[in-house]
């Protein structure tokens, strides 16, 4: 069982020998500091002190090995230097993967799904105190399916994780941008700052150890875009590693010390190792603090895309001034700081006797007509005898007339010009918005409404152009307006996106949303296309919303009874858009802020700004994800594959909403479950009331372990395991009637009740697996 490859041997008995040389280097710190006999490059890489490959060119723990000109290392280990950043204090180093293979399986007889735990030093050596990893610049990749990696520190702490599946409509081949190592076939996490050696371990869900190997990369985040985590993964990939002087040091005063020994240098202690320091050159200067006369003056001038500066630039020692050309006054260190200097303003530091003429910088003076002479002397500019002729006078009454013409005239051309681009605007928005088909259906179906197309004048004067005073809500899909139009208070929802692939689509849904006539649906009155996205008029429902009638302040909010009446007349309205209506409709978004309440309580559902209708020959569609986190259904999230079952899971999150009055998209239990989970974990157990609204259980008749059972079933992972909407209403028709008429016959759905219930109990016996864990609990990266 004991399987290590040769490769694996050098990677946990550690790429080793990294920082071996480091403990053998001379102890002369600064002997030579890159003296002109020291080796500054090999291959294409720059080898700056402190770094150095001969002796006495480099400090103590500093020693590199130039393999062949071209390949540097660490001193004798297998990991190639690829780049060194003084300022920054890193190295790019090329860390080679860890496949499953290279560990222990664990003992068949046992139960452990864990490798046996190998060590990864990564630098050699566990850095030797000078160096390691970076935690801001790395990350932990794993490329696999159904695995976990447990990266652990020496004392078996576990200090970072992450797991990675496989859809099955995947299969066993997977395509992932790196950057986007989400779950599905990769996965990513961050690592500790200032750690050299960890303890790895690989976990399998399914217990099975044949398939797929799984591959593990420590990687620099910046360049995890680069790699096409596919078929042929790379044998390593770049890590950043921070070094320090010293480990057991600090800066003298926290601003000096030997080792910096280039003026305009100053030390800087840092906090990644506890210990140690690292030189820097000061502001204004750059190059190597570590050596004499490293740091040298930056020329801000010659870079001003860095140093701005939009006047005259004047380099200094560490520094740089800008000021505004001659004529000008203000800041030059603004695109428009620089101000012209009107010098007419000021004739007397300027000398200007006659007219004066402001330009740009400068300024002409010059005599007045009919005179000549020197307009800079006082007295200069001499009346001449011919100054004004008839001429003159007719030009000047002529050009005056003209202007007077030109003024008057203005304000209506530019009215017209105005009047004339708005309409051709208006025009092409209404063909771009597919107006004229939705006119065409107008006129073959009369079921739709004769004023269902509005202008945008009447829904500009509806709502006073869009004031936002008349703004009463929004959400992700755009902002709501209250307006009247005619004699009716109607509200008008304005998108914010424009997204032409689903405009397409857009008037055949409206057309189709305008036939649903349900009491507890939103009523679609008509449109506008004569805007880039077309405007949505509906009934106005004033009593706000399920959500801000649920989540008051204060220990009372709706009643028991309510809540059970609001969430049956919603399975009712999901229930008629997937069967009922004429081609089936799937909400996408169902959740409380979307659930509107009129002045009787009665509940509307509305938003259908992510709705899509599903023809009538097909059980789903794959779509882009939409939705809101804490109600978006599991299944749907990772497959994009929509049905009806989507909007029963997130029906199911509303109930558990209503039971609970938590708030499901930002909720977390002591372990970090989300409400769905939580929730779940909790009827198990038999133990609702840790959960339940103090109020319902005060107020409720023994309906809600019921309620309980009916949102565990609506909640399931799978959605073949999940009742239909016309299951959920019948059930909740049947708990009413039951609770509220004892005189009335409940309708005949006892025996579906008696299966839901059932189902759930039969749950109470089972634990979720940690794949239906991660996937109910995640927090959606959305």
């Amino acid at each position: 069982m004991e399987r290590v490859a040769s490769r694996g041997a050098i990677m946990f008995s550690v790429v080793s020998a990294a920082i071996t040389m480091l403990l053998l280097s001379p102890p002369w710190a600064f002997a030579a500091a890159a003296g002109s006999n020291c080796t500054t490059s090999c291959g294409n890489i720059s080898i700056p002190y402190p770094f150095g490959v001969e002796p006495g060119c480099y400090h103590a723990g500093f020693k590199l090995t130039c393999l062949n000109d071209s390949l540097l290392i660490i001193g004798a280990s297998s990991a190639p230097v690829l780049e060194i950043n003084l300022p920054d204090g890193t190295m790019l180093i090329d860390v080679m993967r860890v496949d499953e293979s290279e560990l222990p399986l664990p003992d068949p007889e046992s139960s452990s799904n864990y490798t046996t735990a190998g060590t990864w030093d990564v630098i050699g050596n566990g850095g030797d105190g000078l160096y390691a990893l970076s935690g801001t610049r790395n990350k932990l990749v794993a490329v696999a399916c159904d695995v976990q990696v447990v990266l652990m520190g020496l004392d078996g702490d576990i200090i970072s994780t992450c797991a990675a599946f496989c859809s099955p409509f995947l299969g066993k081949t997977y395509m992932v941008a790196s950057a986007d190592c989400s779950g599905v076939g990769c996965c990513q996490a961050t690592i500790p700052t200032g750690v050299a050696v960890y303890l790895l371990q690989f976990r399998r869900f399914n217990g099975s150890w044949s398939g797929e190997e799984a591959t593990v990369y420590i990687v620099d985040a910046e360049r995890l875009s680069s790699y096409a985590m596919d078929a042929g993964l790379p044998s390593s990939l770049p890590a950043v590693v921070e070094w320090v002087i010293s480990n057991d040091s600090t800066c003298q005063g926290n601003v000096t010390s030997p080792e910096c020994r280039s003026s305009h240098s100053f030390c800087q202690n840092s906090t990644v190792f506890g210990g140690g320091y690292r030189c820097h050159c000061s502001q204004g200067y750059d190059g190597n603090p570590y050596v004499l006369n490293g740091c040298n003056d930056i020329n801000e001038c010659e870079s001003p895309e860095i140093y701005p500066c939009f006047g005259n630039c004047n380099n200094t020692q560490g520094g740089y001034l800008c000021h505004c050309p001659l004529g000008f006054e203000g800041d030059a260190y603004k695109p428009t700081g620089c101000k012209d200097v009107d010098e007419c303003m000021h004739p007397e530091a300027h000398s200007c006797y006659g007219i004066c003429t402001n330009m740009p910088g400068t300024f002409h003076c010059q005599c007045p007509q009919g005179r000549f002479g020197d307009p800079f002397i006082r007295g200069g500019c001499i009346t001449s005898k011919n100054s004004f002729s008839g001429l003159n006078i007719a030009l000047v009454v002529s050009g005056g007339l003209i202007l007077l013409l030109v003024a008057l005239a203005a304000p209506f051309i530019t009215r017209k010009l105005q009047l004339q681009r708005a309409k051709r605007m208006k025009e092409k928005f209404f063909k771009q918005n597919h107006g004229l088909l939705l006119q065409q259906l107008i006129s073959q179906n009369t079921d739709i409404g004769e004023r269902m197309i509005f202008t945008l004048r009447e829904i500009e004067k509806a709502t006073d152009k869009f004031d936002k005073t008349r703004e009463v809500g929004g959400g992700g899909h755009g902002i709501v307006y209250k307006g009247i139009l005619g004699l009716h208070v109607v509200a008008i929802k304005k998108s914010k996106i424009v997204v032409q692939r689903e405009i397409d689509d857009f008037i055949n849904e409206v057309a189709i949303l305008s036939q649903i006539n349900h009491r507890n649906v939103v009523k679609l009155l008509g449109c506008c296309l004569e805007t880039e996205v077309p405007l949505l008029v509906y009934e106005f429902i004033s009593n706000g919303t399920l959500y801000h009638h649920l989540h008051v302040e204060g220990l009372i909010s709706l009643s028991w009874g309510d809540r059970l009446r609001i969430a049956l007349e919603v399975a009712r309205a999901l229930s008629y858009l997937h069967s009922a209506a004429s081609m089936p409709i799937y909400h996408r978004d169902i959740k409380s802020s979307n659930i509107l309440i009129d002045d009787s309580l009665t509940a509307k559902v509305s938003d259908f700004g992510a709705s899509r209708h599903i023809p009538i020959d097909k059980i789903g569609i794959t779509t882009a994800i939409q939705g809101t986190i804490g109600y978006l259904d599991p299944i749907y999230y990772y497959t994009g594959r929509l049905t009806d079952k989507s909007d029963i899971f997130s029906f199911g999150v509303l109930v558990i909403e209503l039971l609970t009055r938590k708030k499901p998209f930002i909720y977390r239990s002591d372990n970090g479950d989300g409400l769905v989970s939580h929730f779940d974990s909790l009827f198990m157990e038999g133990k609702l009331v840790d959960i339940i609204d103090p109020q319902v259980m005060k107020e409720e008749n023994g309906d809600v372990q019921e309620v309980a059972t009916l949102a565990v079933m609506c909640t399931k992972l799978k959605g073949e395991d999940r009742p239909t909407m016309r299951e959920v209403e019948m059930t909740l028709e049947n708990m009413r009637a039951k609770n509220g008429a004892a005189n009335k016959t409940a309708p005949a759905c006892s025996h579906r009740d008696h299966i839901l219930a059932q189902g759930a109990n039969q749950e109470l016996s089972r634990q979720y697996t940690m794949e239906e864990e991660i996937m109910l609990s995640a927090r959606y990266p959305r």
